[in-house]
């Protein structure tokens, strides 16, 4: 499924929410109102509030540079004349980006008239809008309409909400400035006609998902403003307005008791504008609602939750996310700035500062107003566990950090799949260092409206790679992926967290997946430890997998980074790469290197922008060890060429795969010199309890850090493994135990 880029914009969104100034509700008309002023006032954002804006504006540099940035992006547009074609293309087409220009043009055009007072803006959305009158009755189906549900302005109805959602509030703004006989013309053939087409589209407009939110919003932002309360209600309580489906079954549904959105954190960001936007629009017009309240103000939650799932600006690239989207995304302007005005709270201004953009609305001079003043504060990213599913109990992402923004995040996705766009990756992880993606996932093969490469959408290439599970760094077994690649099965199963701990140089994160594979179930057990002789923290992990018969288990893990030594034998294949499979993604995978099997402990050593990382590994039952190489079968030459490393296990019911990831050194190219490019950990080993496992590092200092696992994580039972002599014995699910240099005892 295709989403399309909010446009510049969405930077000027309307509808107010909670500022100092909020007047009555919109619809109510005030002692100098008549009731025919009332009914074509502005109600996204009131005529008081753009006076405020309009006067005090000017005063806060960061509010009169993004006014002056879209007076001079709606002035080329002007000098450039009106364009309103007949759709032919698809995404990044010619036609289909004119339209999206225009509804940049009219949101602009709406918002800067009430900012300048200049009519010549008024003229120029009147103008268009009434060549979107002659034209849009005459459409049909879009002629390269994707899916059942075509659009009309562009190939999927999708992209027309989009445009619905920025063109109204532009058309809000100057709808009490225009000819009553236009006004009604473009009422009755564009802004109506456009929302009853949405609201009677019930494979898009009733379901539990972005491409809805965007319809619902559309929808129902066109109703406050044309005063149609049947639009409303239908937007907030689904076509058939029995509270099936709607707005507020999106809030209830799509996210959890945290804030997160259950397609993850690349389509947060997307689906966040309109549920923001349409929020303030029912904040203003009908408050008694208090959606900002609602679950316990998840709405705003979201907010900072998408900002905590992002490391160095960017997020998460977590099911189908295009890796360069990060903070700076126009949906989380909106969202900052109605955030901000609603809670006060400076970690926001931060992310505003980084942004550099704001709202030309009343949250918007609210934010400017606080920039001005000096009141930034760092925004807090810290450690946490965002539960998924409505009630919380349906997996988790957890994301451990330790350092400043700069430092190491290990991110384990136990979710939930996330529906049509989430990947086969239960229990996969992500680690970032020194402002790298170390350990990374490869989002979706999409090259985001490049008409070349398939008009922008979703390659093929993302259903035969991105999104199998050999793809990603967890469990595969007989080369299938997880669910067999259905994620309508997927949906029904969600991984079971089984314990959390944050602290300051301890940080763990356990979970179990079941279903995944008939029979199977597997356990992963990650840390990031923290320790005095070491120079950075460490990422230990133990992955446990128990089935019912005898299975190939691979276990792939995809790095970036250059590599310096491999602590293993290998056969080379330096004349002819063999493919690793033939379906389920392994199709795309040359093989550069392969092991023979053994239970030997084997290591990995790569090189990153200037920074050192030794990943050692082994596995409680004979192993091979295949590097590996993403491109093969790819004529289109549609994938990044990226490489992993795969452990491979055969024949075995069940396995622990355990290993240590270390950041060390630094190499300068510039000044030519390399310090600790040694790893400072010289033993990794896995000991197996009654009950429970232990890892235990051993430090080149001779100190020695060990994590002791329990089978059982819901009781609180006494668990003792040991290990050449030593007893270790812990209470509970899990701990950590160390030993210092030179001290060793029985116990």
């Amino acid at each position: 499924m295709k989403h399309t880029y909010l446009s510049l914009a969405l930077a000027l969104a309307t509808a107010s929410g909670a500022v100092a100034v909020l007047p009555a509700p919109a619809y109510a008309a005030t002692a100098a109102s008549t009731p025919a002023e009332t009914a074509v006032a502005p109600v996204l954002v009131t005529a008081s509030q753009w006076k405020q804006m309009a006067s005090e504006g000017a005063r806060y540099p960061s509010f009169a540079k993004e006014q002056a940035r879209n007076e001079a992006m709606l002035r080329r547009m002007m000098k450039a004349g009106i364009d309103v074609p007949f759709p032919k293309d698809k995404g990044g087409g010619r036609t289909h980006e004119q339209h999206k220009r225009n509804y940049q043009a009219l949101l602009a055009a709406g918002t800067l008239y009430r900012l300048t007072g200049d009519t010549a803006y008024v003229d120029y959305a009147r103008r268009m809008l009434l060549e979107y009158a002659a034209l849009y009755p005459t459409l049909g189906p879009h002629p390269e309409g994707r899916g059942q549900i075509p659009g009309r302005v562009f190939w999927q109805v999708l992209n027309d909400s989009v445009w619905l959602v920025n063109a109204v509030q532009g058309y809000d703004a100057i709808r009490d400035a225009l000819p009553a006989k236009d006004r009604q013309t473009i009422d009755d053939r564009v802004f109506r006609p456009m929302a009853e087409f949405l609201a009677s589209e019930p494979k898009n407009f009733d379901q539990i998902h972005n491409h809805s939110t965007w319809a619902v919003a559309a929808t129902g932002m066109t109703g406050y403003v044309l005063r149609d309360q049947d639009l409303v209600e239908k937007s907030l309580r689904g076509s058939r307005k029995d509270d099936e489906f709607g707005f507020l079954r999106q809030v209830d549904l799509l996210f959890s008791p945290d804030g997160y959105y259950e397609e993850g954190p690349y389509y947060q960001r997307y689906a966040l504008a309109p549920f923001l936007l349409f929020a303030n629009a029912i904040e203003r017009n009908e408050p008694q609602r208090k959606i900002f309240e609602r679950r316990d103000g998840v709405l705003l939650k979201a907010v900072d939750v998408l900002v905590q799932s992002s490391y160095g600006g960017l997020f998460f690239p977590i099911n189908d996310a295009i890796l360069d989207k990060g903070v700076d995304t126009e949906e989380l302007v909106a969202g900052i700035g109605i955030a901000y005005a609603r809670s006060g709270d400076d970690q926001l201004l931060s992310v505003a500062q980084h942004q550099d953009r704001l709202l030309l609305t009343p949250e918007g001079l609210q934010v400017a107003q606080a920039l001005a003043a000096g009141k930034a504060k760092p925004f807090d990213y810290r450690p946490m566990l965002l539960r998924d599913g409505p009630d919380g109990d349906r997996g988790g992402l957890a994301i451990l950090r330790m350092g400043d923004e700069d430092g190491q995040v290990l991110v384990q996705k136990d979710t939930m799949q996330g529906m049509g766009h989430g990947h086969f990756d239960k229990l996969n992880w992500l680690f970032y260092d020194n402002g790298q993606r170390v350990v990374t996932d490869y989002g979706s093969a999409r090259f985001l409206n490049v008409e070349a490469k398939r008009g922008g959408i979703y390659l093929a290439e993302n259903r035969s790679w991105a999104k199998q599970t050999i793809a990603h760094n967890t469990l595969v077994v007989d080369e299938k992926s997880h669910f067999n690649g259905d994620w309508k099965r997927g949906e029904v199963h969600a991984p079971t967290v089984r314990f959390f701990q944050a602290d300051k140089d301890t940080q763990v994160a356990s979970a179990t997946m079941r279903d995944a594979y008939p029979g199977v179930t597997f356990t992963r057990t990650q840390a990031l430890l923290r320790h005095p002789d070491l120079a950075l923290p460490v990422v230990l992990e133990l992955m446990q997998v128990k089935g019912e018969k005898a299975s190939r288990f691979d276990l792939p893990l995809h790095f970036n980074g250059h590599i310096v030594s491999t602590g293993f034998e290998a056969e080379r294949f330096v004349e002819q790469r063999p493919v690793l499979g033939a379906e389920n993604g392994y199709q795309h995978l040359w093989v550069d290197a392969r092991s023979a099997p053994g239970t030997e402990q084997r290591s990995l050593a790569w090189l990153l922008d200037g920074r050192f990382y030794t990943y050692r590994f082994g596995s409680t039952a004979p192993s091979r060890a295949l590097l590996v190489e993403s491109g093969a079968n790819d004529p289109e030459f549609n994938l990044r060429r990226e490489p992993a490393l795969v452990q491979r296990v055969e024949g075995q019911r069940e396995v622990s795969f355990f290993s240590v990831l270390e950041p060390h050194g630094e190499y300068n190219g510039t000044a030519e010199y390399v310090h600790g490019a040694d790893s400072q950990i010289t033993v990794l080993v896995r000991v197996r309890g009654k009950d429970a496992e232990l890892l235990q590092l051993t430090l080149a200092s001779g100190a020695r850090i060990a994590l002791g696992v329990a089978d059982d994580s819901s009781t609180d039972s006494e668990h003792s493994v040991v290990v050449d002599g030593h007893t270790y014995t812990w209470r509970g699910s899990h701990a950590r135990m160390d030993q210092a240099a030179g001290k060793r005892s029985g116990r």
